[in-house]
């Protein structure tokens, strides 16, 4: 067993080629998101005792137009782009051919494992408090809301998995493979919104954000710059205000509750204007971002921080929910939402979710920590036999985290279900669809490295 290494001694093994902007961005990106979870939830408890938990962005819609700079995760999903090609290729180089098992074994360990272990805890603690029939005020609501997150952990193992045959495109074609994703995603709405297919507007959970991650690809060829930023910003802020100005499109850039049409579920061609517009935005600030990691405590933060994102990520609503539960059973009174007490509230209330947070990082970051590479000697066995495995486990882990996202953990017992595109799915289906997917992929992942040695 190797001694734990250090952010300072990570920091300064940095290679010297190293996009630390990218690390920046991946960090910035999924803080953005944490921290305006935390400020939208907006508690409230009627003269019943129960629970309930709206969104600012509905007590308040002038405050949707945030939503449009703060809406920041088409940005992990392109800095996911980036990494992904430069590790697949780096894999391939390592083992001579193709190797589909190792690489989504690699990426998605330090994903799936703390994934998995929230699954699992959750899922124990939301069984143990129906079995005895103890629910307080928030309980069945955090049982509810915690697993919402979890849609970003199933858009992203697509990701992984798609990115093989689309790095091949993206070698071949360059940016006609990104225009012909956004041309898909732009037609999907026309046969939604126009003609009326049912169901079609599911086809853009893949095709909006792999689009979004097709941009990582040409960012990882060093193909945007010069002038493209510039390009790519105009063009998806002008078409983001565009189709929100003249067409079916909501403002709000983020899911709304009540909302017959949103722009996040399913992503819709006026979310991935604002991506591309997002995206063009970051580019443009690459030069103090890099002058700004250059430093060196800066950069140790951003190495720090990256060790626990994932785990801060999928337990900083349980965080949130835990303030709101502890005041609740102190008495503390829970202003009316965006009200001036409510507003004075915010900074103590982001200051004890921050801080339970971090408790709960320290408790569960082990099973973010990446274990020991293995052998990877060139071999024709890479090639052979786990692919097909690997893309089976994947695909019941996705559809089972996106499932368990809709429905989440309060209906283990009483069969709460939800529509999953066009399959009803329950909860304990998606736990066991996650397990039974992890199981292979990791298995698929085994037996190709132990055939490698």
């Amino acid at each position: 067993m190797g001694q734990k290494i250090s952010a300072r001694e990570l920091a300064a093994a940095t290679p010297s080629g190293r996009d630390r902007v990218i690390d920046l961005l991946r960090v910035a990106s999924l803080g953005t998101v944490v921290l305006g979870h935390w400020l939208m939830a907006a508690v409230t408890v009627d003269d019943d005792g129960r629970a309930a938990v709206g969104n600012l962005l509905a007590v308040e819609p002038k405050l949707q137009l945030l939503t449009w700079a703060l809406q920041i995760m088409p940005v992990f999903f392109f800095v996911g782009g980036f990494s992904h090609a430069l590790s697949y290729r780096s894999l391939t180089r390592r083992t001579g051919g193709p190797a589909y098992a190792l690489f989504l074994r690699a990426r998605l360990q330090r994903l799936l494992r703390p994934t998995m272990l929230f699954v699992a805890v959750w899922g124990a603690g939301a069984l143990a408090l129906q079995l005895s029939g103890q629910r307080g005020a928030l309980a069945d609501v955090a049982a509810r809301l915690v697993a919402q997150p979890l849609w970003f952990i199933g858009i992203y193992l697509a990701m992984v998995a798609f990115t093989p045959p689309l790095l091949r495109l993206h070698e071949r074609y360059g940016w006609a493979a990104f225009a012909a994703l956004v041309a898909a995603a732009a037609a999907v709405d026309v046969l939604r919104f126009a003609a009326g297919v049912p169901y079609v507007e599911f086809l853009n959970f893949g095709f909006v954000w792999l689009a979004v991650h097709q941009l990582g690809f040409l960012r990882a060829d060093g193909r945007l710059s010069l002038r493209v930023p510039w390009a790519l910003a105009a063009a998806g802020l002008a078409g983001a205000v565009a189709l929100v100005a003249f067409g079916p499109y909501p403002l709000s850039m983020v899911g709304m509750p009540g909302e017959k049409i949103s722009n996040m579920a399913p992503p819709t061609a006026a979310l991935l204007c604002h991506g591309m517009w997002l995206i063009g935005a970051v580019e443009l600030l690459r030069g103090p971002m890099t002058r700004l990691v250059a430093r060196p405590r800066v950069w140790r933060t951003v190495i720090a921080a990256n060790g626990v994102a994932m785990t801060a990520f999928l337990w900083h609503l349980t965080a949130m929910l835990g303030v709101y539960g502890a005041m609740l059973a102190l008495h503390v009174p829970l202003p009316e939402p965006a009200g001036a007490a409510w507003w004075l509230q915010v900074p103590l209330r982001i200051a004890a979710a921050a801080a339970l947070t971090a408790l709960l990082v320290a408790v569960f970051r082990k099973a973010e920590q990446p274990p020991a590479p293995a052998a990877t000697a060139a071999t024709a066995a890479v090639r052979r036999g786990t692919g097909p495995a690997a893309a089976l486990g994947v695909t019941l882990t996705l559809f089972g985290v996106l499932g368990l996202s809709m429905v989440g953990f309060g209906g283990l017992l009483d069969g709460h279900s939800a529509v999953l595109v066009a399959v009803r799915v329950t909860a304990p289906v998606t736990v066991a669809m996650c397990a039974a997917g992890w199981l292979l992929v990791e298995r698929a992942g085994k037996s190709t490295a132990a055939r490698t040695a």
